[in-house]
This record gives structure tokens, C-alpha cells and sequence, in this order.
């Protein structure tokens, strides 16, 4: 769990980190949040003489951010936690917003990272699954169900590798960091490797590193192209572990991207900028949107 104080302007005022503890259970988990974010409350009194005005919180999962409810979380082992009532409770009534882990990142990213000035972008986290945030005009579409931007879960494989949601084939399958650490590690035979072992055997010149690359650049390059085709965005913002390889993807990616597209505009593809700090700037931008801008001395959590 990460928690900041993140001040009007979107600086980083306070930060602070500690483990989920999910092992306890989803109970404990809750208890968790609500006690971190109390603790997170009384810092911003010591340090800044009164209380934040409001609150985010971000979630993995499937978030009903308008009943501020976290529907389900396979990795967290809860459902239907009214977390938005929970945490306003706690925090003595202040405004709460709660959003979904990614779709808050790429908010951060879209509006003061990496899309900052872009009316339409798409972000992109590719880490143990591959999720995506679709930015329109400052905010980011969660989609009449919630379940906007699972891009992990475009079919790019047609009866393909099965995946835990129930399709065969799906983008997270293939490209993923997960899947690219799977597959390196049989290649290479040592079942330790992962995905940054891979990226540095492909800057190395390693034939099989090369192949397994390559083949998760396309099968990326496949999901994106059907993205761009359906939502246009202007840029294309590329996040999560695997991104940390740097040109060792964006190079090979931009390539692929480019020999795919035909009548589709090709959009900026660039990295994305905020690191591991994006969700928690996106859960301070989430909790300014609920409150009067206007007094810049106030503080977000």
C-alpha cells in the first residue's frame, strides 16, 4: 500500500509505504487502509496544522466508483466493500473519491505526466496483467459498467494460451510481464528468470531472447492497433514493469505499431513519466476533484 499528502497543485508532500498484509485476510486488509489513511490524516494535521479536505483511494479489482463500493478483488479476497462510507467515516466525514488502481494512474498520467495537454490519450500499465486508461478530456472513462480499459483482455490470439477470465488468447497472455517472464524462463531454462532477465539477454544479442521478445512486442502491437482503431486517442502512454526496459521495448513497439496501422492517425507512444508515484497523484487528483479548488494551502490525501 502506498499513501501520500499530496498538495492542490499536485506536489508530493508526504509519502508512505507499508505491505497489504492480505495474508491476514480481506478483513484485515480493510482495517489496514483505514488505519493508514487515519495515521496519513493526524501527519497532515501535525505537519500542516489542520486535517486534508478530502480523500482517494485506489483499488485493484472491479471499482463501482459512483456507489464508492470495491466490488471484487481475486488478489485482496473481498467483495462489496463500501469503502468509500468506510474510509469518510473514519476520517471524520471528509469527502471521499474511490477509483480503480490503473484507471487512477493513468489519470495521473494524463493529466500531469506523461499526456499532460492531451485531450485524448490512452495509458497502458503492463505488469502481472495488462490493464489500460482511456482519457477524455481530463478525466478517464470507467464505462457504463466499470470495465473500461481492460485491453489485457482483447483477444489478440484467437484460441490461443486460456486465461483465468474465461477467453483463450487474450493480450495479457502474451505480453504481459508475467507472460514474458514465463516465457524467457522456459527458453532459457532457468525457472527464476524473468521478464528484466529477458530485456537484458535481448540487449545482449541472445537469439532465443530476441524471439521471445519479439513475439510479445507483436502480440502487443496487435492489442494497441485495435485500441487505436476504437478510440483514437492522440497519445499512447506505455507504463508498468515491463516499460522500465526503456528502448528495449519502445524502439521494436513503435516499429510494430507503424507497420500495422493503415488509415488509422498514429498516436505519440511514449513512456509513462510518474513512475510508482501515479497512483497515489491520481487518488489526490481524484479527492481535489470533489472539493473548491480555489484555497491552495489545503491538502489532499
Amino acid at each position: 500500500m502506498k499513501a501520500a499528502l499530496v498538495g492542490m497543485d499536485g506536489e508530493l508532500l508526504h509519502r508512505s509505504r507499508r505491505a497489504t498484509g492480505r495474508e491476514r485476510g480481506p478483513d484485515a486488509v480493510v482495517a489496514d487502509i483505514l488505519g493508514f489513511a487515519a495515521e496519513l490524516r493526524a501527519h497532515g494535521v501535525r505537519r500542516y496544522g489542520e486535517p486534508a479536505s478530502a480523500a482517494g483511494v485506489a483499488v485493484p479489482g472491479i471499482v463501482d466508483a459512483a456507489q464508492g463500493v470495491a466490488v471484487y478483488a481475486a488478489n485482496l479476497g473481498w467483495r462489496d466493500v463500501p469503502l468509500r462510507a468506510l474510509l469518510a467515516e473514519r476520517l471524520g466525514g471528509v469527502p471521499v473519491a474511490l477509483g480503480h488502481d490503473v484507471r487512477t494512474g493513468g489519470l495521473a498520467e494524463g493529466r500531469i505526466g506523461a499526456g499532460r495537454g492531451a485531450d485524448r490519450f490512452l495509458f497502458v500499465a503492463l505488469g502481472t496483467g495488462i490493464a489500460g486508461a482511456i482519457g477524455i478530456d481530463g478525466r478517464v472513462e470507467a464505462g457504463a459498467h466499470g470495465f473500461a480499459g481492460e485491453i489485457g483482455h482483447v483477444v489478440v490470439r484467437p484460441g490461443g494460451a486460456p486465461c483465468p477470465c474465461g477467453q483463450r488468447g487474450c493480450l495479457e497472455r502474451y505480453a504481459s510481464a508475467a507472460a514474458v517472464s514465463g516465457a524467457w524462463a522456459a527458453a532459457c531454462g532457468d525457472p527464476g528468470a524473468d521478464a528484466a532477465d529477458c530485456a537484458k539477454a535481448v540487449e545482449s544479442g541472445d537469439a532465443r531472447a530476441r524471439r521471445v521478445w519479439q513475439e510479445a512486442v507483436d502480440a502487443l502491437a496487435d492489442g494497441l492497433v485495435t485500441a487505436l482503431t476504437l478510440l483514437d486517442p492522440g497519445t499512447l502512454i506505455i507504463g508498468g514493469g515491463l516499460a522500465e526496459a526503456g528502448e528495449t521495448l519502445f524502439t521494436p513497439l513503435r516499429e510494430a505499431v507503424r507497420r500495422r496501422v493503415t488509415f488509422q492517425k498514429p498516436p505519440s507512444l511514449v513512456p509513462a513519466a510518474l513512475g510508482d508515484t501515479a497512483g497515489c497523484l491520481g487518488a489526490g487528483l481524484l479527492a481535489r476533484d470533489l472539493i473548491d479548488t480555489t484555497d491552495p494551502s489545503e491538502v489532499t490525501t
